[in-house]
């Protein structure tokens, strides 16, 4: 997609995921793949990519560390796709350090998450729940800023 160019877009109707288990991650991201793909105007591969990239990060969070299980919806503007997962965890993402690269001990998902997206919001519910919002932007100059602001409002 030419970014200089405005390019009129049809929002294609929301895409609803359900996972229950890890073995469904890369039928997921298969999914979400497909999904970028076959967006009008049509996505660089390499953002298709990121998002199938997105998707999988956060279906496997959401499994790992929030119930479980999970809802996705994924949709798609002019200005960019965006992903948002429900799950029935309260707990929010913790803040991390920097991965480290020799122990292997992970924490690469947040600063992953934070590199591919211009925004992201975690929000309570459904229900005990929380539910993450995130956004890339389809220009490849509005995202992999590291210093995305995770905006939170106050879960109970």
């Amino acid at each position: 997609m030419n970014c200089t160019a405005s390019a009129a877009v049809e929002a294609p109707a929301p895409l609803i995921i359900e996972g229950h288990s890890p073995a469904g991650v890369p039928r997921t991201r298969d999914v979400a793949r497909a999904f970028a793909r076959g967006l009008e105007p049509a996505l660089e591969a390499e953002m298709a990519e990121n998002v199938a990239l997105l998707v999988s990060e956060l279906a496997t969070n959401a499994l790992r560390h929030g119930g479980g299980q999970y809802t996705m919806e994924l949709g798609a503007t002019a200005e960019a796709v965006h992903v948002i997962v429900s799950d029935p965890s309260s707990s929010l993402p913790g803040a991390r350090p920097p991965p480290d690269l020799h122990r292997g001990s992970g924490g690469f998902g947040w600063h992953l998450i934070r590199h591919l997206t211009s925004d992201v919001t975690i929000t309570p519910g459904p229900g005990d729940g929380k539910t993450i919002q995130a956004r890339i932007p389809r220009c490849p100059t509005e995202r992999g800023n590291t210093a995305t602001a995770v905006r939170t409002t106050a879960l109970r």
